[in-house]
């Protein structure tokens, strides 16, 4: 569902993403790890088609991004770290808007049943997003996925700044649309989230993939000593 080759994008003589090789199938949760300036965001900016690529190419549901731009977004939706939404609109009418764009028409009823799947309290849905926490926005957003009936999650640290509830709460709902057999790419920070979450995950250092692995196939303490070892930082001493 999601497919990169060499895909490369530089500002001048600034290399920010650097022959990305990617593949992420459907049902499988690909979490890039990686500091600030890594290259996580550039790339995922390329998939949505936002920023062109000096070299190489992506693929979303095997439509070439770059010459697709109105198409792939019929398969995809996006949660970057501050959801963007109408702020004096309430939980429903978001829904309702957005998922209008993506040509859905659903009745209240519906729209209801899926913020009630993502995971949103059913007294929440009638208030306006303006007095919503990130987590309940985040919420919002996983409701637009799902009515939308996309089969590409992007995410850009969905997870920074909520509390440990709330994050475990968006890890559960990732694996429910994984249920689905959504392909989910998360640039993040948190590698005790990723290795919860994702089924595969790659480690990027100076907009190159640097390391990647099987969840299953690593520990959370391997995946922590792999993480610093790449970014080249000494473990503190207790």
């Amino acid at each position: 569902m999601i497919i990169t080759n060499n895909l490369t994008k530089a500002y001048g003589d600034q290399t920010a993403l650097d022959h990305l090789e990617l593949k992420v199938n459907e049902g499988e949760i690909y979490c890039l790890l990686g500091a600030n300036g890594a290259g996580k965001t550039t790339a995922i900016n390329l998939l949505l088609g936002f920023i062109s690529p000096t070299s190489g190419s992506a693929f979303i549901n095997q439509l070439n991004v770059q010459e697709n731009p109105k198409a792939i977004k019929r398969f995809l939706a996006y949660i970057p770290e501050n959801l963007m939404l109408y702020p004096s609109l309430t939980a429903v009418e978001n829904l309702d808007y957005f998922s209008g764009i993506a040509g859905k028409k659903l009745n209240t009823e519906q729209l209801k049943k899926f913020l009630e799947e993502a995971g949103l309290q059913s007294e929440a849905f009638d208030n306006r997003i303006s007095t919503f926490s990130k987590g309940m926005r985040q919420k919002v957003g996983i409701a637009i996925a799902l009515a939308k009936d996309a089969k590409v999650l992007l995410l850009d640290e969905p997870t920074s700044g909520l509390d440990p509830k709330a994050s475990n709460e968006f890890g559960l709902l990732l694996q429910k649309l994984r249920k689905k057999g959504v392909a989910t790419l998360m640039a993040t920070h948190d590698i005790f989230r990723a290795k919860e979450v994702a089924t595969h995950i790659g480690i990027m250092k100076d907009g190159q993939l640097k390391q990647q692995f099987v969840a299953d196939d690593i520990s959370l303490s391997e995946l922590e000593k792999a993480y610093l070892n790449t970014m080249e930082y000494k473990e503190l001493a207790l």
